[in-house]
């Protein structure tokens, strides 16, 4: 009780005098008026890139991140304040470039083909800067921080003094690896800094995505496992690590136990260093610190109590570590392996399962259970493949951290020889890099669940519950055997079981409008397992996922209409794990950085790009389109890219439809006035210009005279697609219109007995999940009237 007591005074005036440190100096004040200072400055992590993100139909800028502690802080009325208050420091990745028609556009985002192009980016812990930015409140559960400070744009760092000797060994070698992986394959080059030293600088956020939906996240946060293969290198299997007769390269070198202890000191200060203090970081180097101790000092190590007093000693160094989710897991992990998984290993050995699987599963298995409920508060969602994909890049992890770390030794003194070793290791790392794509493109890979704390002891309960089951089960090998079978099937979801469950994709179908949130993604059959891509919607995981709900492995053609955001930010989606024979887009190549992004998708997949004008016509099977917009030279040009949108009038099945991109007004009245225009005939099916949106010409709106309407928006977006007035008018002219937000993906099947067949996928949010046709959700438009449908 006294020592209970005691901790608890303890972290309690520790959390007082940490929290005292964001609320004093002048610092919360100022940026209460959001004032304009020049502040003095010592960075205290390394810069990171936000992740891009679709903002309307423009990839919102990207930005650097720094957290700092402020030292000197000058008003701009001249009074200078010292002081030592942490802050968040936000600067522009890339300063704006005036283009030669006078425009203001960047060059793109820094990537990972080119992560040197902005100074921030270079910046080390413990670098001293001056700047001038204007400060902010934080938001209200930014924790530890007392301010953002946002440098005014354009303005570079100004550095008035430089990182600690350390801070600049440890950037040497941190760059040396980076410099190491450069000629390696994609996932590998941005996987292996992040599985060696966390770097995660280059990692994509498709992959960072694939990581995330199987669980696989831990690997790119350095822990305890990192440092726990490179004690085993010195001292050897933990437990023999204490004893005389230890392994490892310490008795080969015939160091003594005590030297021993002191040399894994100085690797778990390296280790902490080089790999930056995040929360997973502190906690493994503490936990090694208390075994290190143990093995000096001759005492046999107990390794929950090392680990109880590491979590207890960082906590009161540090408070605000137990508000991060990420040393809560970190524990948890750990905890789990200590206790949990022994137990499990021992019971799947007696019952006949070799020793070295039994280990592996009963690890993975145990650190799933006891996380599951932590990540279901953060995202709300169950992975289903955790467990199997985690066991499956176990047995890579070794190797690549081993020869990554080789490769980050290497470097400084000889680089050839850190290209080789980082070759080596890229086998393993993309080994890592393929398991994550290939259990996030599953189809069923995870289930929603509730969010929260709320979520979180549901499921715990439930998996307590499949625990005490699958302790009377596992006496009964037929019925796991069974579960095992039920739970493929889940995952897998074999596309004609799926049909024949959900009735999703329809039979025949030929056209498919995606759920892919705000933006465009349409599908035309062209044979079994082939289609035309037409637009790649804003998220590559949901164009993906669309994509492989149809079974479409053979893409002839991807058309872009047009080079927005919401309409090409998911090509990678579309391009993974697809024969695509070529790529078309629009000639009008705004944004310039969008336009680059989607020649760089198709450059490094060696796919052809042409750009598609008026009068072009093209055939595939029993599909043929036509482009019917924009003309070759246009004149004037567009007035921006929504009206240079590739516009298609296609034939399929009996069917016409007319695919209008995001053409607005302007220029839906030009094509009206073009030859083809005029001979626009009466379709079956329009695709709604730009989201359903108010600007739409009445003209082509009664000349194409749908039957059926189709509009692609994101539920609840912020621009109020579709317009009531659009969908009015529609209605009014004799459509059905059908939209996205409230049936899911659309599906039209053809034409039969003189009607028009179609087929609405489940209404829901477009986060991602799977679209499912609800059994009778459909139906036929006869050519005469559509009256009936309206009480469907």
């Amino acid at each position: 009780m006294a020592a209970v007591l005691l901790c608890t005074a303890a972290s309690t005036a520790s959390a007082a005098l940490h929290g005292a440190d964001v609320r004093r100096g002048p610092v919360p004040a100022l940026a209460a008026r959001y004032a304009e200072v020049t502040a003095e400055l010592e960075v205290s992590s390394d810069p990171r890139l936000t992740r891009p993100r679709i903002k309307g139909h423009h990839l919102a800028p990207t930005s650097v991140v720094i957290d700092a502690q402020v030292l000197r802080v000058v008003t701009p009325d001249g009074t200078a304040t010292s002081t030592r208050t942490p802050v968040l420091l936000i600067a522009d990745a890339i300063p704006p470039t005036p283009s030669d028609s006078g425009r203001s556009h960047t060059t793109g985002p820094p990537t990972a083909r080119n992560p040197g192009s902005s100074p921030w980016l270079a910046l080390l812990p413990s670098t001293h800067l001056r700047v001038q930015a204007r400060l902010a409140p934080p938001l209200a559960d930014s924790g530890r921080i007392a301010a953002v400070l946002r440098v005014s744009r354009g303005e570079s760092p100004h550095v008035v003094g430089a990182p600690s000797g350390l801070q600049r060994f440890a950037g040497e070698l941190r760059g040396g690896l980076r410099e190491a992986t450069d000629g390696l394959p994609p996932d590998a080059r941005a996987l292996l800094p992040g599985l060696v030293v966390g770097d995660t600088s280059r990692v994509p956020a498709d992959l960072d995505d694939a990581f995330k939906a199987t669980d696989l996240t831990h690997l790119l946060a350095v822990s305890g496992a990192n440092f726990t293969i490179l004690l085993a290198l010195l001292i050897g299997p933990p437990g023999r690590a204490h004893r005389a007769e230890r392994g490892g390269l310490a008795p080969r070198l015939g160091i003594p136990l005590r030297a021993t202890a002191l040399l894994g000191g100085a690797l778990a200060l390296g280790f902490v260093i080089v790999c930056r203090p995040e929360p997973s970081v502190l906690r493994a180097a503490a936990c090694g610190g208390i075994a290190l101790l143990a093995i000096g000092t001759g005492r046999r190590r107990s390794l929950i109590p090392a680990l109880a007093a590491a979590v207890l000693l960082l906590v009161l160094y540090d408070p605000w570590l137990s508000r991060s989710y990420g040393f809560l897991l970190s524990v948890l992990a750990t905890g789990a392996l200590l206790t949990v998984a022994p137990r499990w290993s021992a019971a799947l050995r007696r019952r006949g399962v070799p020793p070295r699987l039994a280990e592996a599963l009963a690890a993975a298995a145990a650190a799933q259970a006891v996380c599951a409920p932590v990540v279901a508060v953060l995202a709300a969602r169950v992975s289903l493949v955790a467990v199997p994909c985690n066991l499956l890049a176990e047995f890579a992890v070794a190797p690549a951290t081993v020869l990554g770390f080789a490769a980050l030794a290497a470097a400084p003194v000889a680089m050839p020889l850190a290209k080789a070793l980082a070759w080596c290791a890229s086998w393993p790392a993309d080994w890592i890099a393929k398991i994550a794509r290939t259990g996030a493109a599953l189809p069923g890979n995870g289930v929603d669940w509730p969010g929260g704390w709320s979520g979180g002891l549901l499921l715990a309960i439930a998996t307590a519950v499949v625990v005490l089951v699958g302790r009377r089960m596992v006496r009964h090998p037929w019925w796991i055997a069974a579960c095992a079978l039920l739970l493929l099937v889940v995952v897998v979801q074999p596309p004609s079981l799926k049909r024949v469950i959900t009735g999703w994709p329809p039979p025949g179908w030929r056209l498919v409008l995606c759920d892919v949130g705000q933006g465009d993604a349409a599908v035309l059959s062209a044979g079994h397992g082939s289609g035309v891509v037409v637009d790649a919607g804003p998220d590559p995981v949901l164009a993906d996922r669309c994509l492989r709900s149809l079974g479409i492995t053979r893409i002839p053609l991807v058309l872009l209409t047009h080079f927005h955001a919401d309409h090409v930010a998911g090509l990678p989606g579309v391009l993974r794990g697809r024969s695509v024979g070529a790529i078309e887009t629009t000639g009008f190549q705004e944004p310039p950085d969008q336009a680059e992004f989607v020649r760089r998708q198709a450059a490094v997949r060696n796919i052809p790009v042409s750009r598609a004008a008026a009068g072009e016509r093209r055939r595939t099977g029993s599909l043929e389109w036509q482009v019917l917009w924009p003309p070759p030279r246009p004149a004037p040009e567009p007035e921006g890219p929504n009206d240079a949108s590739v516009t298609l009038l296609v034939r399929t099945a009996g069917l016409t439809m007319l695919l209008l991109g995001d053409l607005e007004p302007p220029a839906q009245r030009a094509l009206l006035r073009t030859p083809s225009g005029a001979r626009l005939p009466r379709v079956d099916v329009l695709k709604v210009a730009h989201h359903g949106s108010a600007y739409q010409d009445p003209v082509l709106m009664r000349r194409a005279a749908p039957r059926l309407a189709l509009i692609s928006c994101g539920e609840d977006n912020p621009y109020g697609h579709p317009s009531p007035g659009t969908v009015a008018a529609l209605q009014s002219g004799g459509a059905t219109v059908l939209r996205t937000d409230r049936d899911g993906a659309l599906a039209v099947m053809g034409a039969a007995a003189g009607g028009l067949m179609w087929a609405a996928a489940e209404a829901g949010p477009t986060t991602g999940r799977e679209a499912r046709a609800p059994p009778g959700r459909g139906g036929v438009l006869p050519a005469e009237t559509t009256s009936h449908l309206k009480n469907q």
